[in-house]
Parts: C-alpha cells; structure tokens; sequence
C-alpha cells in the first residue's frame, strides 16, 4: 500500500511525452470546455482571503463569515477571467506543449470568440459582487486584481524575476482584500509571509517547469531562457528560509494570543518541507493546486495547522 513516506515516483516517467505534433481530439462539451478553461482546481489559491478572518477571531461571526466567503468567491471568478485571457494569449505556444495541448482553448474545444465572451462577463460579475455585497475598498482591490493579472498575462510573465514578484503580489491582494472585507488589520509580519509564501510558490514552480522543458526538449516559456537551475535553487533556498522566518515572527507577536501561536509553526514547516521534498526528491511536476489536492502528508499538515489554529484562537482563548 502506497503510504506518504513511499519511494514510489508521484508522477509517472513518461507523463506528458505524447507527440505534441498530433492533432488533439476533442473530449469536452463547450460548457465542460469552459468550466476547465476557468481552471476550479486552482480556486484553492484563493483560500488566502480567509486568513483575516481566521486569525482576528472572527470565524465564529456570521456576518463575517458571509463577507469572507463572497469575497473568496469575487477573487474565485476574477481569477477565472484571467485564466481565460492567459488561454487566449498563449494559445499557439500551448499547442506545442506536450500537456497544455490537451487545453480547451489550445484543443479546439472552445472557440476564442466564446472565450472572448466569457472572459470579460465574468470579470464584470465579480467586480459587481465585490463592490455590492462587500465594500468598496474589496471592490477596489478585486480590480487590481484583475488588472494585474492582465499585466502578467500581457507580458510581466516574460520578465525574468518580475514575474514570480507579481504573482507574490496577487497573493498578497487575497490576503489584503480578505482582512477588508471582516474590517481586520493585516499585520504586517503576515502580509509579509504571505508575500515570501507566494514567492516560494512562485520560483517552485518554475523550477518544475525548467525541469521539465530540459526533460522534454520543449521551448514553451520564454522566460525560461533566463533562469537557471542553480539560480532557481538559490532563489527557492532564499524564500523558504524567508517564509519560516516571517511566520515564526508573526507567532511570536499574533495580535490575539500572543506567542501562543507558535504552536502552530510545527505544520507549517512541515508542510513546506514535504512541498520541497516532492519537488526536488520525488521530481513532482504538477501544479501546486494539484499537489496539495493529491498529497496526504500535505493535506495532513494543513489539517493540523486549521485545528490548532481554531483550538487557541477560538477554544483557549
């Protein structure tokens, strides 16, 4: 039985080595086309709205709660229209990818007059949900998002190191819009977390994807060409030495309970570890949303984290 600790490779050998030459057959229904080009695996990005509201002990008020989820949801939709726009600029690159081929847009099972369409209704959609049924500061934010998210599409992703720094960005936008909407105050030490969490996120990922374009002889990412495997691992050294060190500071100061919360540094160090060690070790490519989907040591971390957190900020308190 495969348990967490099994030596067995998380991510078959030959996965995404099909012959990106032949034509895709198309397998999805428009609707189902487009639901996938919305990309809901990647949704759980979004769950960093929900830090205000965790940790400034307000989980237990109603109203609260059905601010945080509205705005969890505008973020949801915004980044949606953007995963769209991204399809749409990149849709010939994706044809010559080994995996991205198989996407609705790079598949031809979704029009670019369709996507067109729909990208900007359900951008307007969580613009008016944010600004309507949360405030005007979250709408604001939820528009910087979106407009931010244009930007990269458009060509900050091309730019070596601007690129990951403004994904930090939009991660740090969550956490920003999601301590509006509950009327919470970021702290400081958390926003900067957040901002060096994504940034481990970020060069992460490309290291996968580095790896993966040297494994497969691809050339699909321009701004590959500019990063290093060596610099990729300073970079990835540099940021998970500067996430542990901002949260453990956070604990030591949360505005709540004190030093209390250092309890939970424990699963969040492992957490990353495990991310690092399916990365590095276990030559895991798949996307972070795909990883913690269908990683238990992973799952296991962030359940502990929840439980503990809920436990001092809700039960001993």
């Amino acid at each position: 039985m495969e348990t967490i600790t099994s030596e067995q490779p998380t991510v078959p050998a030959e996965a995404g080595q099909a012959d990106a030459a032949e034509p895709v057959v198309p397998r999805r229904s428009p609707l189902r086309a487009a639901i996938k080009t919305g990309r809901p695996k990647e949704w759980i990005k979004n769950v960093f709205v929900f830090a205000g509201l965790l940790f400034s002990g307000k989980f237990n008020q109603s109203h609260e709660v059905m601010e945080a989820v509205i705005t969890f949801i505008a973020f949801c939709l915004i980044s949606s229209a953007g995963y769209f726009v991204n399809d749409l600029i990149d849709v010939e690159l994706d044809r010559k990818h080994p995996k991205k081929r198989f996407r609705p847009l790079a598949a031809g099972e979704l029009s670019e007059s369709t996507a067109k369409l729909i990208a900007p209704a359900i951008a307007v959609v969580a613009i008016a949900i944010a600004f309507a049924a949360v405030n005007w500061e979250v709408g604001l934010m939820v528009v910087g998002y979106g407009v931010a998210q244009m930007a990269y599409s458009l060509g900050l992703k091309q730019i070596v190191i601007i690129d990951v720094m403004t994904l930090a960005g939009l991660f740090i936008l969550r956490v920003a819009a999601g301590a509006s909407a509950v009327d919470a105050h970021a702290s400081e030490w958390l926003i900067l977390c957040t901002g060096f969490l994504a940034a481990f996120l970020g060069f992460t990922k490309r290291r996968q994807e580095a790896v993966s374009e040297l494994h497969e002889g691809t050339s699909t990412r321009p701004v590959l060409e500019h990063y290093s495997l060596p610099f990729l691992d300073q970079m990835v050294s540099l940021v998970t030495t500067g996430t542990v060190i901002s949260y453990a500071i956070y604990t030591v100061n949360s505005p709540l309970i004190g030093n209390q919360m250092m309890l939970t540094i424990p699963p969040v160090v492992y957490g990353i570890f495990r991310y690092l060690y399916l990365i590095y070790d276990r030559s895991d490519d798949r996307s972070m949303a795909a990883i913690v989907a269908g990683d238990r040591g992973i799952q296991a971390a962030g359940a502990a984290f929840a439980i503990i957190a809920f436990l001092l900020l809700y039960v001993f308190n």
